[in-house]
C-alpha cells in the first residue's frame, strides 16, 4: 500500500449539532462528549460581518479547560486569573487557553466589523489538574506552530509541539486546505479517539463532509486522508481516551462529585472578588 491510498478509516457518528442564533452546539458532555473524551464539548460560532455576534457574558468554569480559536474575524476576552485577571483582543488565527482547575470566571465576544468565525473546545482534565490553580495562555497566529496546512493548538504533532501543555496525552489542531489539496492524519501512538469538525468548506475524509459537520472515527487508531473539494477550514482532535467519568455541574465537569463540589466552592470564591471589584 502506498503513502497516497485512502485507509477509509470507518466513520461512527456523524452530526449537525443544535443550533441557537450564531452558536451551534456539535458535542456536549452529555452526549458525544461521552464517546470522545477527554473532547468533551464543542461549538462552532459564526456571525456575518455587522451581525449579531454571540454573547457569552461573564461565567465559570471548575474541573476542564476551553480552547478558542478564530479561523476569522476578533475577539475580546477577559479573564479572572492572576491577581489581577486578564483582558485583550484576539486576532483572527489567535487562541485563548483557559485552564479553569479550581474555579475561574471568563469572557468573551466577538468584535463584529468582519465577519467572525471560530470554535471553543472543552478538555476534561485529569485528577492532578481539575482543582490546579486557573491560569490562561493567549497566542497570536504567529506563535502557534505549523506543519504544511495543519496549525498544532495543543499537544504535538509531526515534531511541532504547542506553546499550549497538553493536559494528557492529546492533539488538537486546525487545519486549512485549498481547493483540490490532500493532506493525510497520522495519529500518535496510542490515541484511539479522533474526530473532525469543518468550520467552512468541503471536504472527503473519505465521506463527503460540509460547513457546519461533525465526524468521529472508530478506535483503530489509522491514518485518516483528506482532500479539499472546495477551499476548506476544519479543526481535528485526537488523543488516549479519558478514563474517568464525567460528574457535571453547571459549567464544570470533574472526576468525582467531591472534586465537582470543591471546584464549586471555587467558583463562588472568584465570584465574590469579581463583586468586591464591581465587576459581577
Amino acid at each position: 500500500m502506498n503513502a497516497r491510498t485512502p485507509l477509509h478509516r470507518a466513520i461512527v457518528h456523524r452530526t449537525r449539532g443544535s443550533t441557537h442564533g450564531p452558536i451551534t452546539r456539535l458535542v456536549s458532555p452529555a452526549d458525544l462528549g461521552q464517546v470522545l473524551k477527554p473532547f468533551i464539548f464543542l461549538d462552532r460560532f459564526e456571525s456575518p460581518a455587522g451581525g449579531q455576534p454571540p454573547q457569552f457574558g461573564m461565567h465559570p468554569h471548575s474541573g476542564i479547560a476551553t480552547l478558542t480559536y478564530l479561523v476569522h474575524g476578533q475577539a475580546g476576552y477577559e479573564d479572572t486569573t492572576g491577581e489581577h485577571g486578564a483582558r485583550g483582543v484576539l486576532p483572527t488565527g489567535g487562541v485563548e487557553w483557559m485552564m479553569a482547575g479550581g474555579g475561574v470566571w471568563h469572557t468573551g465576544a466577538p468584535v463584529n466589523t468582519e465577519r467572525v468565525l471560530g470554535f471553543q473546545l472543552w478538555v476534561a482534565m485529569p485528577p492532578e489538574l481539575e482543582l490546579a490553580t486557573a491560569h490562561s495562555i493567549y497566542l497570536g497566529p504567529e506563535d502557534v506552530p505549523q506543519l504544511g496546512p495543519a496549525r498544532v493548538l495543543l499537544g504535538s504533532y509531526g515534531g511541532q509541539t504547542s506553546p499550549v501543555p497538553a493536559p494528557s496525552n492529546i492533539t488538537y489542531m486546525a487545519v486549512h486546505l485549498k481547493a483540490g489539496e490532500s493532506w493525510r492524519f497520522e495519529p500518535p501512538a496510542g490515541h484511539t479517539v479522533a474526530w473532525l469538525a469543518v468550520g467552512e468548506g468541503a471536504l472527503t475524509a473519505p465521506a463527503a463532509l460540509r460547513t457546519g459537520e461533525l465526524i468521529a472515527f472508530d478506535g483503530s487508531g489509522s491514518a485518516i486522508d483528506f482532500e479539499a473539494q472546495a477551499d476548506t477550514a476544519l479543526v481535528l482532535g485526537s488523543g488516549v481516551q479519558h478514563p474517568h467519568d464525567l460528574f457535571m455541574g453547571p459549567y464544570s465537569v470533574h472526576t468525582s462529585a467531591e472534586t465537582l463540589r470543591q471546584g464549586q466552592a471555587g467558583i463562588r470564591e472568584r465570584a465574590q472578588w469579581l463583586r468586591q471589584q464591581g465587576r459581577l
